[in-house]
C-alpha cells in the first residue's frame, strides 16, 4: 500500500493565504519552475535574501527529467536551507499545468501543496467536470487548486497551443462557482515559451479583460503564466556565444508590475531564468573551452538565475519583504 506523504510534514504550506495577503498587500508571489540542484538554489537564495515567499513548480515533465520523489525531497530540503540561510519563508510546492485527474491525484498524495488542473484544451463543460473533481479530492487534503480558462499560445514542456484564446470574462464567474478553485489563471496576452511575439509586434497584454475579470470576481486570486520578459541582454550574451536564439520579445515588465497590484497574485516566470543560466553556461565554456568541471560553469549560472530572481521579486512582483 502507497504511504500518503502530507505536505505539511515537509515543512511546505498551501497557497491560500498567501494569496489572499498578497491581493490586499498589491503584490505577486514568484512562481519559478524548477527542475533541478542549481535552479533550486538559485530560487531559494533569491527569495531569502529579498525576503519573499515562493511557489516552486514542478511541471509534468520535469516530474519525469528529475524523478518526483528526487524533487518532492528537493523542495522538502529547501525549506531546511533557507532556514540555514537566516530566514523562515513560506514555500509552496505546486504542480504546473497538470493535466488529468490522475497526476494531480499522485502529487498530492506525494507531498504537493498546490496543484493546477488545465483543462483549458477541453471543451467548457469538460473542464469544469475534470476541475471540480480535482478540487473535491485536494480540499480533502488542504492542498489548494488552480484552473485554467482561456488558451496561451506558445510551447513550454508539454504545453503547447498555436493561438491565444482570451478567458471570456462572461464565463468566470460561473466557472469559479462550479468547480470551486482556489485560483484561476487566465489568458490575456501572454504566451508560453521564449518566443512570445516577433520585433514589431504589438506586444502589450490585455489588462482591460483583466479588469473586467476582476469586476466578476471581486477579490478572486487570479494567475498569469507565460510572464517572462526575454530580456534582450541574455538574448544577445547568448547569441554572441555560439548561440542560435531568433528575434524574441516578451512581456514589457511595467506591465506584469501594474498586474501584480490588482487581483494578480501569481505570476510565472520560467523562460527568462533558461535564457539566464544558459547565457552564463555559453559565456564560461566559450571563454574557457578546456572547462569541464560543471561546477565551474553551472556556479555562474546559478548566481546569474539568483540575480535575475532577485531583480524579478523587487522590480516586478514587488513580494520582497512579504514573507
Amino acid at each position: 500500500m502507497k504511504k500518503i506523504t502530507g505536505y505539511k510534514e515537509l515543512g511546505l504550506v498551501n497557497s491560500r493565504e498567501l494569496f489572499a495577503k498578497a491581493i490586499s498587500g498589491g503584490y505577486a508571489i514568484p512562481a519559478y519552475n524548477f527542475n533541478n540542484l542549481e535552479q533550486l538554489q538559485a530560487i531559494i537564495m533569491a527569495c531569502v535574501e529579498t525576503a519573499s515567499p515562493v511557489i516552486l513548480q514542478v511541471s509534468k515533465g520535469a516530474r519525469s527529467y528529475a524523478n518526483q520523489t528526487l524533487l518532492r525531497h528537493l523542495a522538502a530540503g529547501a525549506v531546511e536551507y533557507a532556514a540555514e540561510l537566516g530566514r523562515e519563508i513560506p514555500i509552496v510546492l505546486h504542480l504546473d499545468h497538470g493535466d488529468s485527474f490522475e497526476l494531480c491525484k499522485d502529487c498530492i498524495e506525494t507531498g504537493f501543496s498546490s496543484v493546477m488542473i488545465d483543462g483549458s484544451h477541453l471543451s467548457y463543460e469538460d473542464n469544469v467536470s475534470l476541475t471540480r473533481k480535482v478540487v473535491e479530492f485536494a480540499h480533502q487534503h488542504d492542498v489548494t487548486v488552480e484552473g485554467e480558462l482561456g488558451v496561451l499560445a506558445g510551447i513550454e514542456d508539454e504545453v503547447h497551443a498555436t493561438k491565444h484564446t482570451y478567458t471570456e470574462p462572461d464565463q468566470v464567474e460561473d466557472f469559479v462557482g462550479k468547480t470551486g478553485v482556489d485560483s484561476l489563471a487566465i489568458a490575456i496576452g501572454t504566451s508560453h515559451g521564449a518566443f512570445k511575439f516577433k520585433p514589431g509586434e504589438d506586444h502589450k497584454i490585455r489588462l482591460d479583460i483583466l479588469a473586467e475579470i476582476e469586476k466578476r470576481i471581486p477579490g478572486f486570486p487570479i494567475v498569469l503564466h507565460g510572464a517572462s520578459s526575454v530580456p534582450q541582454d541574455l538574448v544577445q550574451m547568448i547569441n554572441a556565444h555560439g548561440g542560435k536564439l531568433k528575434d524574441a520579445v516578451g512581456i514589457g515588465e511595467d506591465q506584469l508590475r501594474e498586474a501584480a497590484r490588482s487581483a494578480v497574485c501569481k505570476i510565472n516566470i520560467d523562460s527568462d531564468g533558461r535564457l539566464a543560466m544558459t547565457a552564463a553556461v555559453r559565456k564560461v565554456l566559450d571563454e574557457k573551452p578546456e572547462e569541464f568541471d560543471p561546477r565551474k560553469y553551472l556556479g555562474p549560472a546559478r548566481d546569474a538565475l539568483k540575480q535575475l530572481y532577485m531583480h524579478k521579486i523587487i522590480n516586478v512582483l514587488g513580494s520582497n519583504g512579504k514573507a
